[in-house]
């Protein structure tokens, strides 16, 4: 007899935190429990035999209501729940993720010749995601902290790379680190957020935004559990003093101005990447 289910997030997460209520048809209460930690609801009142309303809230969730038949067991399966985040975003589970390089990519694009576009990437960085819960404050409080090797950089040409690496371009000798600290979250529709953060490159710090899509967890073969995020922003590159160019054809620059930068990241729940 009783109130037996499941309350999960979109991708399979146990809301912890969840409650489940259940009214008769007059609107009385006749239960409230609240889920455990791996997300079940189990209750042994005993229930007449009849239909329910079953309301299942959790904080930083869109309430679920459904209805629910008790047999003449006295016994309710209401299956499983499935809460989205309030608003429609989501994101992975509270903790921490460490960022996986041998899985993910920093690459940047930039216009050549004003018909083109020259790409390259970044072959050695590492860093750390934060997801805040509600009890920290919020996924709005989660952090991202990045290091990326200037040194590293790669657009498969070795002539360009080097002129890249040079003091008219990354100046890797005097600024050997990318770095970026994320301050926050704040939701951008479904599956998409925007990142707060700061960027260090060149030796100039400015304020820069991400537009980050979270794309799903899942499990890995090596036992672990993997998040996958895409995000975006461009860049001036006059902000960060990389005022070098090349006037060709009619006025034409050799390099534009603006970079676009493209993320495609995979993370480990840990603070560290497992042992292969």
């Amino acid at each position: 007899m009783g109130l037996r289910g499941q309350v999960r997030t979109r991708d399979g997460w146990a809301v912890q935190h969840a409650v489940v209520t259940m009214t008769d048809m007059t609107g009385a209460q006749v239960l409230r429990t609240g889920a455990e930690e791996d997300g079940s609801v189990r209750s042994d009142v005993a229930l007449a035999p009849g239909p329910y309303t079953v309301i299942v809230t959790a904080v930083g969730y869109a309430p679920v209501a459904s209805t629910a038949l008790v047999t003449r067991s006295g016994r309710a399966e209401v299956g499983t729940v499935v809460l989205a985040r309030q608003g429609g975003a989501e994101l992975p589970p509270p903790g921490a993720w460490s960022l996986d390089p041998a899985h993910s990519s920093v690459g940047a694009v930039a216009q050549h010749l004003g018909i083109s576009s020259v790409h390259g990437r970044f072959k050695e960085f590492g860093g750390r995601i934060e997801i805040a819960g509600d009890a920290a404050g919020g996924y709005e409080e989660s952090r991202v902290e990045a290091v990326i090797t200037a040194a590293s950089i790669d657009t498969g040409n070795a002539l360009r790379d080097k002129h890249l690496k040079s003091p008219d371009f990354l100046d890797v000798e005097r600024f050997p680190e990318i770095t970026y600290s994320g301050t926050g979250l704040t939701p951008a529709g479904p599956d998409r957020w925007t990142v707060h953060g700061r960027l260090s490159l060149h030796g100039v710090v400015r304020e820069v935004d991400l537009h980050l899509s979270y794309l799903g967890t899942g499990p890995d073969p090596w036992g672990g559990e993997r998040a996958a995020f895409h995000a975006t922003t461009e860049l001036s590159r006059e902000d960060f003093a990389m005022n070098y160019n090349q006037v060709v054809r009619a006025g034409v620059a050799a390099i534009g101005t603006t970079l676009r930068v493209e993320l495609d990241i995979q993370a480990v729940r840990g603070e560290s990447l497992p042992v292969a």
